[in-house]
């Protein structure tokens, strides 16, 4: 990877490294609403991926592959700033989805299944499928709540460890035990599908396959998973979490 000079090949680095910038887009893309595209993230990391190439210094003490991926996160973070993720508008919408799904766990004592879901909202289940699929940026807490003393963005920071596990950066033993609660309780399929998501690292559409389901219906499954844990968590009361944790 080095040329004559003993510099850094670039162009060699971009080759090699491009497949690894489409798979931190496919990664992020749960995690963001269906108006985001993969096509930006992974042009906004392969301007990362050259600045990386552009700052590196092999007497760093650092792998290159390791400081790329930071360099590559970052400028995809940095490109969605400029967008809104999800309008208030809808975020209004899903917690009244989340609290329909609070209430009906109180009467029934169980998790409710997306029917019982649709039934309760008063639309038809497909109807209350897209709307999971349009969620997909939905997440526990968002980017205002994220926000440190020292003015330090929570996301960015843990995002840019791709070895960070969501479960383990909580701040909160409290809230550590409570969301780790939540996730028991999920049904099987969305508590399987965050498991590959999260902790196997797989992509929407690896989980599909691993599922035996579309890469769309995973997105669904996401989403509803990220609505029973808010539920959860948040309540009808609606609780704060505070600065303290991120599960999207």
């Amino acid at each position: 990877m080095y040329n004559a000079a003993g510099q850094l090949n670039k162009d060699q680095l971009v080759q090699r490294f491009a497949p690894l910038v489409k798979r931190i887009a496919c990664h992020l893309m749960a995690r963001l609403p269906a108006s985001v595209l993969v096509e930006d993230l992974v042009q906004n990391g392969m301007l990362g991926l050259l600045d990386a190439i552009g700052r590196f210094q092999a007497g760093m003490g650092a792998q290159f592959e390791a400081y790329a991926v930071q360099r590559v996160r970052g400028a995809m973070l940095d490109g969605l700033r400029d967008n809104d993720w999800l309008p208030r508008s809808l975020r209004r919408n899903y917690r009244r989805i989340e609290v329909t799904i609070s209430r009906l766990e109180q009467e029934n004592g169980r998790a409710p299944t997306e029917r019982e879901l649709a039934d309760a909202l008063e639309m038809p289940l497909a109807d209350y499928q897209k709307m999971l699929q349009e969620a997909r940026g939905h997440q526990l807490i968002y980017l205002e709540d994220m926000i440190s003393e020292g003015g330090e963005e929570y996301l960015e920071h843990h995002l840019a460890d791709a070895g960070a596990d969501p479960a383990t950066i909580l701040e909160n033993e409290t809230l550590r035990r409570e969301l780790a609660q939540a996730i028991e309780g999920l049904p099987e399929r969305e508590k399987l599908m965050m498991a590959l998501y999260y902790e196997q690292d797989l992509n929407l559409r690896e989980v599909g396959e691993v599922m035996e389901v579309s890469e769309s219906r995973v997105c669904q499954l996401h989403s509803q998973a990220v609505m029973r844990l808010r539920a959860r968590l948040f309540g009808t009361g609606g609780r704060k979490l505070g600065k303290a944790a991120s599960y999207g």
